[in-house]
């Protein structure tokens, strides 16, 4: 049995708004549909399960998010996450330029929960609201980014 990841579904508010935050921050859109019927009720659990969906992707064809703005049953509004809460947590987008990234998501009107942190000189990285509160980390690998300028690295990175 062959098990893979093939995306990660996001409940938003305003579709138009989310899908311009993520591909301003380089995804693409594989599509955009409208579903409902008897097998959007089963598949879901919803009756009269009603939605605006988009499939989007990584540059890398490895990750996708699939946004959905529900038509019916009206939405239901939350409290966003906090990053020490059970559950559903984030979505996670590793970047080649933080701080290009990070101006991009302001634009949006995202911005980073604290600041943008180093981790062991191997990540750059935050965690920010995105649309609708969702919690997006962004990441920079710095090993990357200094094997692309040249630099030579040691044993530990």
């Amino acid at each position: 049995m062959t098990t893979r990841l093939e995306n990660v579904g996001i409940a938003v508010r305003d579709i138009d708004e989310a899908v311009a935050f993520f591909t301003d921050l380089g995804l693409s859109v594989l599509g955009r549909d409208t579903v409902s019927g008897e097998w959007a009720d089963t598949a879901v659990g919803l009756d009269g399960n009603h939605a605006r969906i988009a499939m989007l992707q990584t540059p890398d064809g490895q990750g996708r998010i699939e946004l959905f703005e529900y038509i019916h049953p009206e939405a239901i509004e939350t409290q966003p996450t906090r990053p020490q809460e059970i559950g559903m947590h984030r979505v996670a987008l590793l970047v080649d330029d933080i701080d290009r990234s990070v101006e991009i998501a302001a634009r949006h009107g995202c911005h980073p929960l604290r600041g943008v942190a180093t981790y062991r000189d191997l990540y750059r990285l935050t965690y920010l609201r995105g649309p609708s509160g969702i919690i997006v980390m962004l990441s920079e690998d710095l090993r990357a980014t200094r094997s692309m300028h040249g630099e030579q690295m040691d044993e530990h990175g």
